[in-house]
């Protein structure tokens, strides 16, 4: 084991170049190879800091494959730095497996902090910090990501998701069917780039703010969503109220539909207590 190489999980800029530590650029320098997730964006901070080291490609689609090949090297006692497109590599990025492997094997692994674009979005949103739980990307599939929100609905703590720029706005949509119009959201766009964006308000407010501009779509994203409170799965006294009166004159689900536009409530939710409302008035009146 002595004789093995070490692995250096390096953190580097979300975006802004200047962000890069004098540590990260000395260990890039001197091991012998680095893991890149993709070697033609990496050359251009690798060629900002003069970095002549020689890259091997470490993706999603590579990573069995270059597995091997690092593990071969650093048994042989080479160093080797994993780097991702941006930021700290494994926080959804390639590199789990790797850095696994080394560990079961006894490989000294040792991580080089920097910029993460969760825990920057995080600090700067004005929610909650002492607990969070990190989702990464929500699913592609609309049912899949529908019921990924379902589960978390209730979650007592701060939520951050990464988003695509072609998925944000239907995400967003289904966090509003789901988590309610007025939940608290915090979006950053590009951040630390020349057109960085920040906005805070709530889940119905950011789709407005979205649609006005479809620039606040583009580029990398980061959602961080206010904790669900013990109540997040029970409705409000007042919105029962309203969902009574509507159901005097109309269906269960046309009641829900539109207790939820008028009360920024969860639909789904809504729809449940209706029909339980309506169990109960016909257990009523059987007596």
């Amino acid at each position: 084991m002595a004789d093995f190489g070490i692995l250096y999980v390096v953190s580097t800029p979300i975006g802004n170049l200047a962000d890069m530590t004098p540590r990260a650029v000395t260990i890039l320098d001197q091991v012998d190879i680095i893991a890149c997730e993709d070697t033609r964006s990496s050359k251009t901070l690798l060629n900002r800091f003069d970095i002549k080291t020689k890259c091997l490609s470490y993706h999603e689609h590579s990573y069995e494959r270059a597995t091997d090949v690092i593990m071969e090297k650093i048994q042989k006692g080479e160093n080797i730095a994993l780097i991702s497109d941006a930021g700290t590599p494994l926080i959804s990025d390639p590199g789990f497996k790797l850095v696994r492997k080394a560990r079961a094997l006894g490989v000294s692994i040792i991580p080089i902090p920097g910029s993460c674009a969760a825990i920057s979005a995080l600090s700067v949103s004005g929610l909650n910090t002492d607990a969070f739980l990190f989702k990464g990307f929500l699913p592609r599939k609309r049912e899949d990501r529908k019921n990924t929100l379902e589960q978390i609905r209730g979650y007592q703590h701060t939520i951050i998701f990464y988003e695509s720029p072609h998925r944000v706005l239907d995400s967003i949509k289904d966090m509003k069917l789901i988590l309610g119009n007025k939940r608290k959201i915090f979006m950053a766009r590009e951040m630390t780039k020349l057109f960085e964006t920040y906005f805070s308000g709530t889940i119905g407010e950011l789709i407005e703010f979205i649609e006005k501009d479809s620039i606040n779509t583009k580029g990398e994203i980061v959602l961080i969503v206010e904790k669900g409170g013990e109540d997040a799965t029970k409705l409000k006294k007042d919105h029962r109220r309203i969902l009574k009166l509507l159901l005097s004159e109309m269906s269960s689900s046309k009641a829900a539909s539109i207790a939820a536009k008028i009360t920024g409530e969860n639909k789904k939710l809504l729809y449940k207590e209706a029909i339980m409302l309506l169990e109960n008035d016909k257990h009523a009146d059987s007596q």
